[in-house]
């Protein structure tokens, strides 16, 4: 079916399916009804639909996602968001939809900083601060050819397809330039409580949370000088603006009546408390747009916010990754991204025994920077500690925050639903929510392997000091470890050497351990049984090199030298060699990048009053993989061998000595 022809057509062939077959043929036809729709408003099936939202910070970053799964699990048109950014939001939504790659979707940002002095000399008490009168000055930051637009607010949530909003353009006068919905509050009628006095409004007033801006028509009317000489005359009564740009607009359609085009009132069901959002609507299911426009949020009073509170979990939870499908019957525009993802899988021998694992290298995965309030600035010799996890490793989050109080970047493998888990359980914790030098990266589950070094990779980058401590999750580092390896830093030269500090590792069997508060107290119980060097039962290869017998009486940093399968963790210089993504799962993701460091010439400096012990946990997935399925580990011999010659060819004769040392294996 092409949904730009034969519409009349389409339409009759959905209202013959017989009564028996309505059950199957009922997602078709309501799609079919809604192109219908669209065509008849002047949408047309792939006009393109821009979008522009104001967003700062990083709750606020996290908020527009939801906004914008609900308009893309809806959507059947092209769209262009613009989105009016402070620096924080710019990072983590352009690393977003960089990484999402929605087809039919454009994206362009827009420096709120560059906007704030249009705005500033405005007193505002709202919580939304500056941010909260950004929306006026968009006739001035979108683009002077844009024409028109639709406005939201970031806890918006859609219950249909944006396009059908986009067409209540067509229903505008000549003289209309602003759509809005009545405000369903109390508020400006100045009866809420005694001496309530708001700005002046039209009747109940209009509520800004979903705005269609006719952009050429308010330049043309010289907005920018009509909405601030407004401001000024209200001002010199009313002294500052207490629901923000709202108030501003509404000053100014008080004045301008005529300006102004009523939406329906499901187009802003507005959810805060004593609003009359219940007269919007005679079925929930009539409703088209839910605005959280109450400080409780879910927690708002509505007789049918369980249904809302649904909706809204459902998109919070949803699988972005679904939302990458093409539309239907709209081709979309290929991005160089796209083309190279597409040439790289084209490449590919699907009858390769290794598929999978080449498959796994090229799959992009979305990323969500800073999920969590990150606030800090390094100093000149700062060390962060760089770890990923999955959510079976959710429960030392607490613990390494308790030794370790520096700087910490984390990428997080997770589901949209896991990252909502962990959202709640770091809200909720003593321990975390206290922390504003904790970086949390989540990167999006997809595919059947865990992409191990892609997800180090994103930790890493995301580090903001000089220096990063390349450790997992399950151990626990000493007490005052950040202090001691600040000094290391220094006292090694750091910034000027190609040096890789290793932090012996040890390990206990024990899930309760008195942790050691010493390397006295630790070489005691390694005497005992209760500590062993690392790995020391099952792959004694991965640590002995660091030495453990000198390591006991050592009182001054040693070299090592490189040997095949040395795995430690390592202190290193933030602009080290990233891991290599080849490496998926289990085996040889960590042994692959000591061997990079150690062609590189850095010197491995081991630190003899410094250790880490690894807690004990149920084995991983994949290693039950690599334990049980011999293609696996074939397949792994294979990237190993396709790494050292990689090696070879990239580093020459200096890493001739990695292919020996694979040979005499």
């Amino acid at each position: 079916i092409r949904p730009s022809k034969n519409l009349v057509s389409v339409g009759s062939l959905c209202s013959e399916i017989t009564h028996k077959d309505k059950w199957y043929y009922q997602p078709l036809k309501t799609k079919i009804n809604s192109i219908s729709t669209n065509h008849r408003q002047g949408v047309g099936c792939c006009g393109l639909i821009h979008v522009a939202c104001v967003c700062a910070g990083h709750n606020a970053s996290r908020d527009v996602v939801t906004l914008v799964k609900s308009i893309l699990f809806h959507r059947r048109n092209p769209l262009h968001f613009h989105f009016i950014t402070d620096t924080v939001a710019h990072r983590i939504l352009s690393t977003l939809f960089q990484s999402w790659m929605v087809p039919s979707v454009q994206v362009s940002f827009y420096d709120a900083d560059e906007l704030k002095s249009e705005v500033s000399w405005i007193p505002n008490k709202h919580y939304s601060g500056i941010y909260g009168l950004m929306k006026l000055t968009l006739t001035k930051a979108l683009p002077s050819n844009l024409s028109k637009v639709i406005v939201l607010d970031t806890d918006i949530t859609f219950a249909t397809d944006i396009a059908e909003l986009w067409g209540i353009f067509q229903k505008f006068t000549d003289k209309q330039v602003i759509g809005l919905v009545e405000n369903q509050s109390d508020w400006y009628l100045g009866n809420l409580w005694k001496n309530h006095k708001p700005w002046p409004a039209l009747g109940r007033g209009f509520n800004t949370g979903v705005i269609l801006l006719y952009l050429e028509r308010l330049r043309r009317l010289r907005w920018e000088q009509m909405w601030r000489l407004t401001a000024e005359r209200e001002l010199m009564s009313m002294l500052s603006t207490s629901l923000a740009d709202q108030d501003i607009f509404n000053a100014f359609i008080k004045q301008n009546p005529v300006l102004v085009h009523q939406l329906p009132c499901f187009w802003n069901v507005q959810l805060s408390d004593h609003t009359r959002s219940e007269q919007c609507y005679t079925e929930v299911s009539d409703l088209k747009v839910i605005h959280w426009n109450s400080p409780k949020k879910l927690r708002v009073k509505n007789k049918h916010v369980e249904f809302f509170r649904n909706l809204y979990l459902t998109f919070l939870e949803y699988d972005g990754n679904l939302l990458r499908r093409e539309l239907f019957g709209c081709p979309s525009q290929a991005t160089p991204e796209s083309i190279r993802l597409q040439t790289s899988l084209e490449d590919l021998d699907e009858d390769d025994q290794c598929y999978d694992f080449r498959r796994e290298r090229i799959t992009v995965h979305r990323v969500h920077l800073y999920f969590l309030q990150y606030e800090y600035t390094p100093t000149e010799d700062d060390v962060t500690l760089v770890a990923q996890l999955s959510m079976d490793r959710l429960q030392m989050l607490e613990a390494i925050c308790k030794h370790w109080e520096g700087p910490i970047s984390l990428a997080l493998y997770m589901s949209d639903a896991e990252a909502q888990q962990f959202l709640r359980y770091a809200q909720a914790s003593e321990v975390l929510k206290n922390r504003k030098n904790v970086g949390y990266h989540v990167v999006y589950k997809e595919g059947q392997f865990y992409p191990v070094n892609l997800v180090r990779n994103v930790a890493l980058r995301n580090a903001n000091t000089p220096y990063v401590f390349l450790a997992d999750v399950d151990f626990l580092p000493m007490y005052g470890l950040y202090d001691y390896l600040r000094r290391a830093v220094v006292q090694l030269d750091m910034a000027h050497t190609k040096k890789a500090l290793v932090v012996p590792a040890f390990e206990t069997l024990r899930y309760r351990l008195s942790f050691p508060k010493s390397k006295a107290e630790l070489l005691s119980m390694l005497d005992m049984g209760t500590l062993y060097t690392f790995r020391y039962h099952v792959w004694t290869k991965g640590h002995a090199p660091t030495n453990y017998a000198k390591w006991r009486t050592a009182t001054t940093p040693y070299k090592v030298e490189w040997e095949s399968d040395f795995e430690p963790y390592v202190v290193v210089r933030r602009d080290c060699p990233e891991y290599d993504q080849r490496f998926v799962g289990f085996g040889w993701n960590k042994v692959s990048h000591i061997m990079e460091l150690d062609a590189q010439e850095y010197d491995l400096m081991v630190l003899p009053n410094a250790f880490m012990i690894h807690m004990p946990h149920a084995p991983s997935f994949d290693i039950s993989k690599f334990r049980s399925s011999p293609s696996y580990r074939n397949c792994l011999g294979t990237l190993k061998d396709e790494f050292h010659q990689d090696l070879s060819r990239k580093y020459g004769s200096s890493a001739l000595k990695y292919l020996t040392a694979q040979r005499n294996i």
